[in-house]
């Protein structure tokens, strides 16, 4: 059985037909004062599946998660899995200064308390959150559904063309793992300090070893069609200044793809502004840009 919150029904829906399961469907809605009702309408297997993203608004995507994990098990489940494909408050796995609060260890035990025996996400910021669970927890990648995508609509034929970069080293792992299912080059940009007051961004010159991995120098971006890959694009600055380098290297197009497309503060129109042609997010998060699915992902996990 499978059951979708309010943040990720559609998703839901397309899980539980790619397992040809039941979807259950959840009954909620707000009393005047802002307090939410919520009621499961179905007849609850010993096994569910909650598929919810956490993301804006975070509280109460997070509250409405935690009342349905927690009422799957009064109504009698045996067993919860719990799909977050965004998990919101997931940046905060430390204190950065001192007094913070560390939320993502709270709501991982605040998940784990209301009842989850399993718990599955997508490209979480940092992995080391999942150490908070004392439940099974796995973190699933989105680059093979993002690659599939990209292979589909843009490479048909050829992807000599195409060049990958993440828009920082950190994101580096994503390029590489794309570029390798569609079979083009990749790189990423970093900062170079060049005096005490001076930091240039530039596209780093990437050689192929004797293993054969990818080789790129920054001569070959030019009339190449540029695909950026990050994780989460919240403000979009890193993208814009990604973009505007590559259109300053002579990229013929730009494109760029994420998992979680947050792209609050105009975000989205920041990056259009900049010149990328589409921005392609997935849909662990609903918006304009959820162009590729995690259904089929979410399946085979499950499945496992």
């Amino acid at each position: 059985m499978i059951i979708g919150g309010s943040a990720s029904q559609d998703l839901a829906a397309h899980v539980a037909r790619e397992l040809n399961e039941e979807l259950c469907y959840v009954e909620t809605k707000k009393f005047p004062d802002g307090e939410k009702y919520l009621r499961i309408n179905g007849t609850i297997d010993e096994e569910v599946t909650v598929i919810q993203s956490t993301g804006y608004p975070q509280d109460e995507n997070l509250m409405e998660l935690l009342f349905i994990i927690s009422n799957l098990k009064d109504l009698g489940a045996k067993k919860v899995k719990v799909v977050v494909p965004y998990m919101g408050y997931a940046r905060q796995e430390k204190r950065f200064n001192p007094g913070e609060t560390i939320s993502a260890k709270i709501v991982c035990e605040l998940i784990q308390a209301a009842g989850a025996d399993e718990f599955i996400t997508f490209n979480i910021h940092e992995e080391c959150v999942l150490n908070f669970f004392d439940i099974p927890a796995r973190n699933i990648s989105a680059m093979p559904a993002i690659a599939e995508y990209l292979a589909k609509k843009f490479f048909k034929k050829s992807s000599k063309e195409a060049l990958v970069i993440a828009p920082d080293k950190g994101a580096y792992g994503f390029a590489q793992e794309i570029s390798k299912i569609i079979g083009c080059e990749c790189t990423y940009l970093s900062k170079v300090r060049l005096g005490p007051d001076k930091v240039e961004t530039r596209i780093v010159d990437v050689r192929c070893d004797d293993a054969g991995e990818n080789t790129v120098n920054v001569d070959s971006v030019k009339g190449k069609h540029a695909i950026i890959i990050d994780d989460i694009i919240a403000t979009g600055g890193t993208i814009v200044n990604a973009i505007n380098i590559l259109k300053q290297y002579g990229a013929d197009s730009v494109d760029v793809c994420c998992v979680h497309p947050i792209l609050t503060n105009n975000g989205a129109v920041r990056i259009y502004e900049a010149g990328a042609n589409k921005i392609i997010g997935t849909n662990s998060l609903s918006s304009d840009t959820s162009r590729v699915s995690i259904a089929k992902s979410i399946a085979d996990a499950l499945r496992e």
